[in-house]
């Protein structure tokens, strides 16, 4: 039956012994400890409000570089788009030029032919009278060789014209 009773002198030790446990910690370990304890939490809420300002600045890096990025391919697309355009414009340009060309050289070889044409014409013409005068001439030579045939020819013709 004493043993559910503790000595009462081993009580007063064990309470002695606590206090001065308690009252050397209270004025030795404990304010350090709650201070060390209290640091602790202030880092690791500055570390989750530092994390929560890079959160925010990741986010806010994240839709500048989208915004950065659709930027940039819309002003790729503009580019390759006046790029395009400037090709087809040179090739219009060209094409045109190049008909614009072909229609002068047309143009200016059918002037030639008409020229050449002409000129050929020209020197047909004065090949065939002259070779018309020469025929008539010795027509004329052989015709009136003698002097009857002559004073014949002329009085035929003479007949022909009337005095006025």
């Amino acid at each position: 039956m004493n043993l559910l009773l503790p000595h009462t002198g081993t009580v007063i030790w064990m309470l002695i012994a606590f206090l001065t446990t308690f009252f050397l910690l209270k004025k030795f370990a404990w304010k350090p400890v709650l201070d060390a304890l209290k640091q602790r939490e202030e880092t690791i809420e500055g570390a989750l409000l530092a994390a929560d300002e890079t959160k925010k600045e990741m986010v806010k890096l994240k839709a500048d570089n989208d915004k950065i990025l659709s930027e940039a391919k819309l002003a790729r697309d503009k580019i390759i788009k006046e790029a395009r355009d400037l090709k087809d414009n040179i090739i219009n340009d060209a094409k045109q030029q190049a008909v614009d060309e072909a229609g002068k050289i047309i143009e200016s070889a059918k002037t030639s032919i008409r020229s050449e044409k002409e000129s050929a014409l020209k020197e047909i013409k004065e090949h065939v009278a002259m070779l018309s005068i020469y025929i008539a001439e010795k027509l004329l030579q052989e015709k009136l060789a003698d002097d009857t045939a002559q004073k014949e020819l002329i009085d035929k013709l003479m007949k022909n014209v009337k005095p006025n």
